[in-house]
């Protein structure tokens, strides 16, 4: 007989609970949680926090910080049915964008948009942020203003010029 294969998790709930579980958590520790993935990777599962701060680049005590408050109240509620590796990082200079108040804040400053789907022959475009609104992110490209419906985003993240 064959062995039934376990149920692939829900990381989209996952990462809902974890981001609602830890947001308060990295802030007492002076951090703002900008992003969580749940993924699996060379058969092991990663549960990853990003986190940033105004004040100052994060470095390793506040990522520590942050991993210590979330770990003790992850092994508490226990919203991950199986192990996992837990890492806390800075997002680096390439942040995603994915609240409202991220695409608020970065306004006018370049991003790199990556479709789902290719659009006009191409999946990744960089531009200008011009905003984000229930049509979807707006971005000047080209010389042009174009909008790229929020449902055909896979993501938007900050162009880092070096």
């Amino acid at each position: 007989m064959a062995k039934k294969k376990a149920a692939a998790p829900d990381s989209r709930a996952i990462e809902a609970k974890v981001w609602e579980l830890a947001a308060p958590l990295a802030e007492r520790a002076g951090a703002e949680l900008i992003d969580v993935e749940f993924v699996r990777e060379a058969g092991e599962w990663y549960l990853r926090l990003f986190i940033d701060r105004e004040a100052a680049p994060v470095d390793h005590d506040l990522c520590e910080a942050v991993s210590d408050l979330t770990s003790a109240a992850l092994d508490e509620s226990d919203p991950i049915p199986q192990s996992y590796y837990l890492e806390v990082s800075s997002p680096g200079l390439e942040r995603p964008l994915k609240r409202q108040e991220d695409f608020l804040r970065y306004e006018g400053s370049d991003v790199v948009v990556k479709l789902y789907a290719a659009r006009d022959g191409q999946k990744e475009f960089t531009g200008r942020l011009l905003g984000r609104d229930q049509e979807g992110v707006r971005v000047e490209t080209e010389g042009a203003e174009v909008l790229f419906p929020l449902d055909s985003i896979a993501k938007v993240h900050l162009k880092a010029d070096f």
